[in-house]
């Protein structure tokens, strides 16, 4: 009897593991869709796409989009250079900002905890507005024209910087108090043993820095006039609006523009680095996202 209502228990399980996986599997299929759908689109024909509609496999095979938006390959790959020195530079700094600020403020003997983190939290709620940021970066800071201006803007994230700061108060304390009876300084104890035990919530603050500086291109439309600053994203949003006007005005070049293929060639060229980066920290992200919560 007992033999029998254990294997009726394992049978359960394993159904309900199943059913479990059945789920996750079509979910991840239903995520990978549109990603395949936009591919597909990026390789097919306009005029197919026109008559056929959208399809997951080609329509009408043809790299005519891509061939349309690196007719001029010199200037995607500055583009992609500035971006990836500002997305490096940024995350590298802003991570390293964020968190020795969240470290400062999740200590309870730190005399301006309270004001700074009221400080912290209150450009939460509101912010200078467009005009004085404007004004500050180009008039005070004099940094028109110039990488900083893509980077100094986001490098230091209020929700950031709380995150961190309630996932650092939730640390051992005795470890820290152990390494300062040792005579470990603060910078020490916060490179050797606080961001070892905090890399889940570093791993996912970082990847949020990182497709923030990626995926920004309206700093770069505020402060960057030169063509040779413009990031990935800025050089796309200006090859969309190109591509929209030409096929507005037909008569302006004669040549059939690749409109749908041409936008979802270049979401192709913008989002594969970044998709990368995320396959790389999943495991970190799936952790750090929760462990870092507010309580």
């Amino acid at each position: 009897m007992l033999a029998k209502q254990l294997r009726s228990y394992r049978l359960q399980e394993a159904m309900g593991h199943l059913f479990i996986h059945a789920v996750l599997i079509a979910i991840s299929i239903a995520c990978l869709v549109p990603m395949i759908l936009i591919v597909s689109i990026s390789l097919s024909d306009e005029a197919a796409i026109t008559t056929q509609g959208f399809s997951l496999w080609p329509v009408g095979f043809t790299t005519h989009a891509y061939e349309y938006v690196l007719r001029v390959p010199q200037q995607l790959y500055r583009a992609y250079g500035v971006t990836v020195t500002i997305t490096v530079l940024g995350t590298t700094f802003g991570l390293l900002s964020a968190a020795l600020l969240g470290y400062v403020l999740s200590r309870t003997d730190f005399t301006l905890r309270g004001p700074l983190s009221f400080y912290v939290f209150f450009t939460m709620l509101f912010s200078g507005g467009l005009i004085p940021s404007y004004i500050v970066v180009t008039r005070v800071l004099q940094l028109k024209d110039s990488l900083l201006a893509l980077i100094l803007p986001h490098l230091i994230v209020p929700y950031y910087v709380l995150i961190l700061r309630t996932y650092f108060a939730q640390l051992p304390q005795e470890i820290l108090e152990a390494a300062r009876i040792d005579g470990a300084g603060e910078w020490r104890i916060f490179f050797q043993i606080v961001a070892p035990l905090s890399t889940p919530p570093l791993a996912t603050i970082g990847l949020f820095y990182l497709l923030m500086y990626w995926n920004d291109w309206f700093l770069a439309l505020l402060y960057i006039d030169k063509a040779t600053l413009a990031p990935l994203q800025y050089l796309l949003y200006k090859l969309m609006t190109n591509i929209q006007f030409l096929a507005a005005n037909p008569q302006t070049t004669g040549v059939a523009i690749p409109i749908q293929p041409a936008r979802m060639a270049m979401a192709v060229l913008a989002a594969g680095p970044a998709i990368f980066a995320f396959l790389l920290a999943q495991r970190y992200f799936v952790r750090g996202i929760t462990i870092g919560a507010f309580k």
